[in-house]
């Protein structure tokens, strides 16, 4: 799998799947998941109202469709919140393995990721990184090229260390 680096924003780039950091209600919230609900839509909201009432735990992955995004499904993965002790690395990787595991369920073969859990989450952001980008390296999937979206700078400076380290 290819994996590359983006800074813009990830409700504006195609991909077949676009990986949304959810929180475990899945009803939309700040950061990444405030702007891919919003990007999204009315419909979009309603569909994972209609099929998740409750919600998902954390490190879980569950998809929609993705409304008015560019893409084709959403796969709404709930990370691990760090400032609050949720500070087990096997969440994390869980959310990137169980967000692929979908995306070949799907057929998906382009996807675009966030940092999950690196932004309000609190968990820092090189250990984040190295947890996506190995996880993502080290999962059998048919997934093609994932791209991690990154407008805040700092991220895109660790995951830039994370993929150089494996090369």
């Amino acid at each position: 799998m290819e994996i590359a680096l983006s800074a813009a924003d990830i409700t504006t780039v195609p991909a077949d799947a676009i990986v949304n950091a959810a929180h475990h209600a899945l009803r939309g919230g700040g950061g990444v998941d405030g702007a891919i609900h919003r990007a999204g839509g009315r419909e979009f909201l309603a569909e994972l109202i209609e099929r998740y009432p409750n919600g998902t735990p954390t490190g879980t992955a569950v998809w929609t469709t993705a409304g008015a995004l560019p893409a084709s499904y959403v796969i709404h993965v709930v990370g691990p919140n760090f400032t609050a002790g949720q500070r087990d690395p096997a969440l994390l990787e869980s959310c990137y393995r169980n967000a692929l595991r979908i995306a070949d369920e799907l057929d998906v073969r382009t996807m675009t990721l966030p940092a999950v859990s690196a932004g309000i989450y609190g968990w820092p952001a090189q250990s984040a990184a190295d947890i996506a980008v190995q996880t993502l390296r080290r999962t059998p999937t048919t997934v093609a090229k994932a791209t991690f979206c990154l407008v805040e700078p700092r991220l895109y400076k660790a995951f830039g260390n994370a993929t150089a380290a494996g090369e």
